[in-house]
């Protein structure tokens, strides 16, 4: 039996990318195949293409880091699931396929009230913002948090989450269309960084004191705003370089504001800490059930589609996440 799936045979950027045929996965001892009813498009897809992110497979490969789907076969040694349940997953390879193998620690009970499309966006999006707002950044309640990239896949997570978690919301975003989708899923405040400065809304909109905690997927100049828009004991978590340049950091700065400069990558706790995402995935499925997260879904695309979907991801033309249906 062979299943259609997104190619890389060599990676040299999307563009190389191709649909094609392969075997089936068969489940080894502890692994899962899941029939991939949609698969979320993340930035880390375009850099796994192009053998710049931190995990390179050897090709050929299927990119696509997360899914949601209906199990078809268990490995030996599998508790608590059973063919045909309805789950969400996390892989290092392999989502934008027909079917796909995942390790049994790595599927999780698709959350009461989401459909397939929305589960698809929500382990890497929604496990990142939770991850990095309460693990992290120790967000508490009445805190000020400062969301860049806020009409994006993780950051309009990181405003529903901020909310959820009782806290004073400031969101930046590219126009005043995103910003009012920021400003819809719970936002206090948005800032337009096209129209205006950061560090001066910032300081205005907070009394002068600074953001107390900053989310920032996007770095480059954002992040070189937001150091100077911080209060003191801020904390500033660096989740990813949307904005493609990576910034240094002023260690002065972070010196004279008591500044943590915290960097975040959620998928290295799938290895390190798996208890940390099922408590994780548990708040957020109850966060859900309150209706405090309501995921966006900007574009449901066929896997044939998989070229529009990555131009429209990397020109930033998207709000929330993209999805793949093979």
């Amino acid at each position: 039996m062979s299943v259609r799936a997104l190619i890389c045979d060599a990676p040299e950027g999307y563009e190389s990318l191709r649909l094609g045929e392969l075997p089936a996965p068969e489940p080894g001892p502890g692994e899962i195949v899941v029939a991939v009813k949609a698969a979320g498009l993340n930035f880390a897809d375009s850099l796994m293409a192009a053998g710049k992110y931190q995990v390179k497979p050897n090709p050929p490969f299927v990119p696509g880091l997360e899914l949601a789907g209906i199990i078809h076969a268990l490995g030996p040694g599998i508790a608590g699931r059973a063919v045909g349940d309805k789950v969400m997953a996390m892989v290092d390879q392999g989502a934008f396929a027909e079917m796909a193998l995942c390790r049994a620690g790595d599927v999780f009970p698709l959350p009461p009230g989401l459909d397939f499309p929305a589960a698809a966006g929500f382990p890497i999006a929604y496990g990142t913002s939770y991850g990095a707002l309460v693990w992290k950044a120790r967000l508490q309640p009445g805190e000020t948090l400062l969301v860049h990239g806020a009409a994006g896949g993780v950051g309009l997570t990181a405003v529903e989450i901020g909310k959820a978690l009782g806290a004073r919301v400031i969101a930046t975003a590219g126009g005043p269309d995103k910003c009012a989708i920021a400003i819809a899923h719970g936002a206090d405040d948005a800032i337009d960084y096209r129209e205006e400065d950061i560090r001066e809304r910032v300081k205005a909109l907070t009394g002068g004191r600074g953001a107390d905690v900053v989310y920032d997927p996007v770095g480059g100049d954002v992040f070189d705003a937001s150091l100077r828009a911080v209060a003191w004991n801020a904390r500033l978590i660096v989740i990813g370089f949307a904005g493609g340049r990576v910034p240094q950091i002023p260690a002065n700065i972070l010196l004279v504001k008591n500044v943590d400069a915290l960097g975040f990558y959620w998928g290295s706790y799938r290895q390190h800490r798996p208890d940390l995402l099922a408590a994780g995935f548990e708040a957020l499925g109850a966060m859900v059930a309150k209706g405090q997260l309501k995921p966006h879904i900007s574009e449901i695309l066929p896997l044939a589609a998989w070229r529009q979907a990555f131009e429209t991801l990397l020109a930033r033309r998207s709000t929330g996440k993209i999805v793949l249906t093979p």
